[in-house]
């Protein structure tokens, strides 16, 4: 038992980083003098705007230069992006691919344009989309879509959040209408429910055309939650337009039973030969460390089974102009590697929550509409076509990285690529 009385001990004196316990309380009380200067707040976005935000803050100049004064002279092209807008970020974009994608809304071969600052991550997806293009590529479909807002209701009691509940699952047709009011790109699909005591949580499911969707669906089911309380015979005693249960911008099972955005799944069998050739190892091999790293993913309570879905989505969606905090819920599903009878390998990558948009959002940026439209994919029509290039570029992912660790190659990749800082480069056919 002394032990642990050690191990706790010298849990607290990290904690307190070498103070007292007296300093460490002073330490954490609130300050209220002397409080900074805060900026005013602007929407308006412009360099004359983004000046008078460095000079409100007092911002030390040579920051202001890197982040301001090298900027392009079009920051007012960023007006409904972004508020108090102090400057532009620059990230580096790498190439991987091309990718070919043999699916019902994409057909070709695709560039892929990844936005990251990880090394070793654009080589990685690289050879993966080598191999999948050299086997002829991935087959990839769209399994359902839908973009779900659900609201929450608060009532007095059980009884009359099911007499509610029975009257608003009625309304369906009404509600239909009025979201046609508020968008000529979004449709309501379904409604469904949960009632939990005297809560109601209506879950609203729509589609969202080719944006993301998630001010769309927002704004629909205000106005339902609008004509609701008008019109409901059970009046609720609050109501919130989002009750958390939808899963926006988070991991939860709730997706693989219904979507969120795009549910996707790609897949390719290898031969051996050609796994050989760009992975330098066997089906077999790559099999055998799927087999463990899905057990291990279960031991963990991951949700899905994956390697590494958020570095190809996160980059990804960076460079289209993506929500980049939907990476949270977009990066989960599930990976599956088998060995086939002729000793080749059947791969697959299964997503059921692919959140992109090829209109709307960032997508019309300089930059990001410029990636878009590198891949082919900018615009009207073209939303579920990079989904299923969303899945194939994943599914060269999971084969560069398992095979990497399979192969004992991973560490070396990194090692190699990660502290090329000299400028001299590496060549990135084999990382």
């Amino acid at each position: 038992m002394s032990g642990k009385r050690d191990l706790t001990k010298q849990h607290v004196a990290s904690i307190l980083g070498g103070v007292s316990p007296e300093i460490a309380a002073q330490r954490l009380q609130p300050v209220l003098e002397s409080p900074p200067r805060v900026p005013t707040g602007s929407a308006k976005v412009s360099l004359t705007r983004a000046r008078a935000m460095w000079d409100e803050i007092g911002g030390d100049p040579a920051l202001q230069e890197i982040l301001l004064d090298k900027c392009p002279d079009d920051l007012e092209l960023y007006q409904g992006n972004i508020e108090n807008a102090i400057g532009l970020l620059r990230m580096p974009i790498g190439l991987a691919g091309p990718l070919r994608v043999n699916g019902l809304a994409a057909k070709g071969d695709y560039p892929i344009p990844l936005a990251t600052t990880e090394a070793a991550l654009v080589a990685s997806y690289h050879r993966g989309c080598r191999l999948l293009t050299a086997a002829g590529g991935c087959s990839a479909l769209v399994l359902y879509e839908s973009l779900s807002r659900a609201p929450g209701f608060v009532f007095e009691t059980a009884t009359e959040a099911c007499r509610f509940v029975v009257w608003a699952v009625g309304e369906f047709d009404e509600f239909h209408r009025i979201v046609a009011t508020t968008t000529s790109h979004g449709q309501l699909v379904d409604i469904a429910c949960t009632v939990e005591g005297n809560h109601v949580y209506l879950n609203f499911e729509f589609t969202t055309g080719d944006a993301s969707g998630q001010n769309m669906v927002t704004l629909a089911t205000q106005a339902i939650c609008d004509d609701i309380i008008a019109r409901s015979p059970v009046q609720p005693k609050r109501h919130y337009v989002e009750s958390n249960l939808s899963g926006d911008k988070k991991a939860s099972a709730r997706a693989f039973v219904s979507a969120r955005g795009k549910k996707v799944t790609a897949e390719a069998h290898l031969s051996a030969e050609l796994i050989a050739k760009h992975l330098h190892t066997t089906p077999q091999a790559m099999a055998d460390y799927w087999r463990m790293s899905a057990i291990g993913g279960v031991l963990s309570g991951t949700l899905g089974i994956h390697g590494h879905f958020a570095n190809g989505l996160a980059a990804l969606y960076l460079a289209t102009g993506q929500d980049a905090a939907c990476v949270a819920e977009s990066a989960i599903g599930v990976t599956r590697f088998e060995v086939t009878e002729n000793g080749g390998l059947y791969a697959s990558v299964t997503l059921p929550g692919i959140m992109v948009g090829t209109v709307g959002g960032g997508t019309g940026l300089p930059s990001q509409k410029a990636c878009l439209e590198l891949m082919g994919l900018y615009g009207t029509g073209k939303a579920r076509a990079l989904a299923e290039v969303c899945a194939g570029l994943l599914l060269a992912g999971e084969l560069s990285i398992i095979a990497a660790l399979a192969s004992g190659h991973f560490s070396r990749a990194h090692r190699k690529l990660a502290r090329q800082r000299s400028g001299k480069g590496a060549v990135i056919e084999s990382p």
